[in-house]
């Protein structure tokens, strides 16, 4: 029997010759259309060979009833196609023991071996093809002498031969159509998986951008509105310019919100604004200074050009690590290194602490968000106390080397429109 759950034997069935299909609805279940295309391709061309074959019997009511049984057998072999290719095999043989005409009559047998073997059943099919073959061996080499009509003799080894190999030939086909729809199923269900993977990795990257975002915004508007409430009554300037960031701040988040929800907009739209990279992390500085947060951001190294997932990452993690600064470290200082080596990017973010125990924790997402933003690159990130008492993140992306002419046209491009 075959691996898949669909086709395993239930409990409450009985003997195994009573082992059922897969249900798969009243029309699969009871196939009326085919078996009755079958029933009448069998009378019409069994009664065309009778008129033709004058050495074998007439058919007669029992003759008929036998060409009837194996399409009447096939309405049942979607529920119990082992007992129907048994039931069809018999039928068969007896039909051809009887000296009937030979006809279209074994249609319903190769069908029913089809559907078998199909549904998993192949030692079974096998085990009844056999019989049957044996059978019409006994039947044609030696009851012939009892068995319609008169005067019949032996069934030749060439007759015997042509026998066998057309039921190895069924049983061949049968089994390669087994292989290939279990192979389309395996397809068809490994498409289905691979599928929801780049859904879940989807929605994991969408809910990765949204934490960034909300998280780093947040913190800032956060501190600003502590400030703002503190100083509206005795300092109202200073409360005007923590409102004007908080302004900022929530606008730049809206923007970078509608930015990562544009993901889930129909096939074939195009961001709207580029993703953020490195070249933004002087605005980051500025909007954490806004939150009195003084950044050092240093540079080691020439600057090359960062493929925009490794350059989005980088910006996310420099973004977080100073997000969990804001809100976790009584430092007003941070400092920002970043290392460009052969193949590789060198991000390290440190404070001088101390930490503190005020605010949210927010769940700890941030240093997991980081960690599969360098996973998903190959590269690692590793945080802990700093030398100075403070905390540090240090970030490791390998990124591909481009050409050194086409980095070179790309540098002096970007320092020209700067200017």
């Amino acid at each position: 029997m075959t691996d898949d759950t669909r086709f395993r034997r239930p409990a409450d069935v009985g003997p195994p010759w009573l082992w059922r299909g897969p249900d798969r609805g009243p029309g699969r279940r009871y196939p009326w259309v085919s078996s009755l295309a079958i029933a009448v391709f069998q009378v019409v061309g069994t009664a065309g060979a009778d008129h033709r074959q004058t050495g074998r019997i007439h058919l007669d009511a029992l003759g008929y009833v036998l060409v009837l049984a194996g399409p009447a057998l096939l309405l049942l072999r979607h529920r119990a196609p082992v007992a129907v290719a048994a039931g069809t095999s018999a039928v068969t043989l007896a039909y051809v023991a009887l000296g009937y005409p030979y006809g279209p009559v074994f249609v319903s047998l190769v069908t029913a071996y089809f559907v078998a073997l199909a549904a998993g059943h192949r030692r079974a099919v096998i085990v009844i093809a056999a019989l049957v073959y044996a059978g019409h061996l006994v039947t044609g080499m030696w009851l012939y002498r009892w068995l319609p009509p008169a005067g019949d003799g032996p069934a030749s080894w060439t007759e015997a031969s042509g026998a066998g190999a057309w039921l190895l030939a069924i049983l061949a086909v049968g089994e390669l159509v087994r292989v290939r729809r279990e192979q389309f199923a395996r397809q068809r269900k490994e498409r289905a998986e691979a599928e929801r993977r780049r859904a879940d990795e989807e929605r994991l990257r969408i809910a990765r951008e949204l934490h960034d975002v909300l998280a780093h915004s947040i913190s800032l508007i956060n501190v600003q509105a502590g400030v703002a409430l503190a100083l509206i009554d005795e300092r109202p300037e200073q409360a005007r310019a923590a409102l004007a960031t908080i302004k900022s701040a929530s606008k730049e988040a809206l923007g970078e919100v509608r930015q990562v929800l544009g993901a889930l907009r129909g096939p074939g739209d195009a961001p709207r604004s580029p993703a953020p990279g490195l070249d933004r992390l002087p605005e980051l500085a500025e909007q954490a200074a806004g939150a009195g947060l003084a950044v050092e951001v240093a540079e080691e190294g020439a600057r090359v050009p960062l493929s925009p997932g490794a350059d989005l990452a980088a910006f996310r993690i420099v973004q977080e690590a100073l997000t969990n600064i804001v809100r976790h470290s009584g430092s007003r200082t941070a400092r920002v290194r970043i290392g460009y080596r052969p193949g590789e990017l060198t991000i390290g973010v440190e404070d001088d602490g101390p930490a503190t125990t005020t605010g949210d924790t927010g769940g700890g997402n941030g240093l997991v968000g980081m960690r599969e933003r360098a996973a998903a690159l190959g590269g690692t990130v590793e945080a802990g106390p700093g030398q100075n008492g403070g905390f540090r993140v240090v970030a490791h992306l390998p990124f591909a080397e481009t050409d050194k002419t086409e980095t070179a046209v790309k540098l002096n491009k970007a320092d020209k429109e700067s200017r």
